[in-house]
C-alpha cells in the first residue's frame, strides 16, 4: 500500500510530504513514476514530494497517514532504512 503524510516538512522554500510503500520499493518507485516524482526525490526508504504533488498522490490512490505511522509501517514491513545505517562504521 502506498502511504503519504501531509505536507508539513519545510525545505527549500516549500512544504514536503513523505511517500512510502509498506509492500516494496518496486511498488514505491512505480507509484512515484506515475506521480511524476523524480528519482532524485528518493531518500533511503521514501520519496520527498512537494506540496503541489500531494493531492495528486491521494487521487492516484495513496492513503493519508500520520507522520509517525509512516515510520512505523516501514519498520513493520522491514523497509525502514535509518540514516545511521548509511554512515561508514567508526574507526
Amino acid at each position: 500500500m502506498i502511504l503519504v503524510d501531509e505536507p508539513r516538512w519545510p525545505a527549500r522554500g516549500r512544504l514536503w510530504s513523505h511517500l512510502v510503500s509498506d509492500v516494496s520499493y518496486a511498488e514505491l518507485h512505480a507509484f512515484a513514476e506515475m506521480l511524476g516524482a523524480p528519482r532524485r526525490g528518493f531518500d533511503r526508504d521514501h520519496y520527498d514530494i512537494p506540496e503541489n504533488r500531494f493531492r495528486m498522490a491521494l487521487w492516484l490512490g495513496a492513503t493519508l497517514v500520520a507522520p509517525r505511522e509512516v515510520a512505523a509501517r516501514l519498520r513493520v514491513a522491514g523497509l525502514r532504512r535509518p540514516k545511521h545505517l548509511n554512515r561508514p562504521p567508526a574507526l
